[in-house]
């Protein structure tokens, strides 16, 4: 068992980090969604031909969309909600200002 933090922040910091069990939870493997919109963004930039690096543009962008909704609705932490969160506003902004 993991002793308590005993300042106030610190203690915040770790219930920030972790799930309601209190084990510390930041990332998980696998993770489909983000091996996916890493893969599909990376052969997106790599690709010659523009309809094909679109479209895998716009796969690559459905893989975050999918990972930064079920993180902002199932995240195990605090911190994973706000990550999903933080990449679907990022995925908003990103398309209105292109």
């Amino acid at each position: 068992m993991t002793p308590e933090p005993q300042g106030g922040t610190a203690r915040g910091l770790r219930r920030f980090f972790s799930d309601r069990d209190g084990n510390l939870v930041i990332g998980q493997f696998p993770n489909i969604p983000i091996i996916g919109w890493l893969v599909l963004m990376v052969a997106a930039a790599l690709t010659p031909d523009p309809g094909v690096s679109a479209v895998l543009a716009f796969f690559s962008a459905a893989f975050l969309f999918t990972w930064a909704y079920l993180e902002l609705a199932q995240g195990d932490s605090p911190f994973r909600r706000v990550l999903g969160a933080g990449a679907l506003i990022y995925l908003v902004v990103s398309r209105l200002i292109s």
